[in-house]
């Protein structure tokens, strides 16, 4: 039976916490993996758990780490994770972007020495909750995606999220890996010993497969757009940006240097956060309203098909949480056997089959 989002937060945070992460920081943290999960992001939410924990076992996450201001000015900042879990630091990131946007009109924040962070678009919402713009990109721990025209992987699914406010509680939220599919929805159909859809993912001489094992095999995922006739060098020049500004602007290891991921003590994953005031240009009321009207003129689109109306960025997403609050968030059998071995072998209460 599905939890409760309070149950699903709470078993989070006890794991976390067993871990020997701070209070404080579990709580942020465990906020931000169930929001993933409730929002129907069930790649960044508890299936990131055992992951997580082979990591941190491994010395390569320290939970105990707290993020550290390098260096700022007063519409930048750079945040040193030290090697800690992700969530805290880009948190931390976007909160000091907020602050100097909310004085200065901009604020960017870039950080060094962190780990996987969750979904980009719950960064990204921060900003828009203070009634900005935001955008975050993130480097990735994995590299798996070969670039077009390649038979070597060189990224990774290198996400990126832009927010902008619009209607109350209804922003544009556009939150994607600039690949065909995220890396997380494959390891969920592995976990369930489901194939994949055709077109997430090839062979590694670039013929089509529906194995979701296949880059343990030597293939590849695919950038958005699949296939060079499908535009594929789209999706590889936005995963180049992405690393560019989540790398090598703060000083983290390039998804391309043979020490990626391989430091001692750290992931060295690279993050990037911007928020930008509207009223730096015009009456920021206006700028809302408009981006509400341009979003409520999509949604009415004549639909191809009447049983499919036409979305917005972040519609799916609130629907899903709407329907998880009531019925509560599912997490396949599989996936809750391993969570739950990783729960009971740190020692933390399990409270899930309550």
């Amino acid at each position: 039976m599905p939890a409760s989002y309070e149950t699903h937060r709470r078993q989070l945070e006890l794991i976390l916490r067993a871990w020997g992460m701070p209070e404080a920081t579990a709580v942020s943290t465990a906020e931000i993996m169930s929001w993933a999960d409730l929002h129907g992001i069930d790649t960044h939410g508890i299936s990131m758990v055992p992951s997580y924990d082979e990591r941190r076992r491994a010395g390569r996450i320290d939970m105990r780490a707290q993020p550290v201001v390098a260096r700022q000015t007063p519409v930048s900042a750079l945040i040193d994770g030290g090697g800690g879990l992700g969530h805290a630091n880009a948190r931390r990131a976007m909160e000091l972007a907020i602050e100097k946007a909310k004085t200065v009109g901009i604020g960017v924040a870039a950080v060094r020495n962190s780990a996987h962070f969750g979904a980009c678009g719950f960064y990204a919402l921060m900003a828009v909750e203070a009634g900005l713009i935001g955008m975050v990109t993130t480097s990735a721990s994995g590299i798996q995606v070969s670039p077009t025209f390649g038979a070597q992987a060189r990224l990774g699914t290198d996400p990126i999220a832009f927010a902008a406010p619009g209607l109350p509680d209804q922003p544009f939220l556009l939150d994607m890996a600039t690949t065909t599919v995220a890396a997380g929805k494959i390891r969920n159909k592995a976990n369930e010993n489901l194939p994949t859809p055709p077109g997430w993912l090839v062979t590694k001489d670039g013929s089509p497969s529906t194995d979701p094992r296949e880059v343990s095999k030597g293939g590849f995922m695919t950038p958005l757009g699949g296939t060079p006739e499908g535009s594929s060098h789209k999706g590889y020049g936005l995963g180049a940006m992405v690393n560019i500004l989540s790398s090598a602007l703060s000083g983290a290891t390039m998804v391309t240097d043979p020490m990626h991921t391989k430091k001692p003590g750290t992931m060295d994953i690279g993050h990037f956060l911007l928020a930008l005031d509207p009223g730096l240009f015009r009456d920021a009321a206006d700028f809302r309203a408009d981006v509400a009207a341009f979003c409520e003129t999509l949604r009415a689109t004549k639909p191809a098909d009447p049983a499919r109306p036409v979305l917005v960025a972040g519609d799916p997403e609130r629907r899903t949480a709407a329907q998880r609050r009531q019925s509560g968030i599912p997490v396949g059998k599989n996936l809750l056997a391993k969570v739950r071995e990783v729960a009971l072998a740190s020692g933390a209460e399990w409270i899930m089959d309550r």
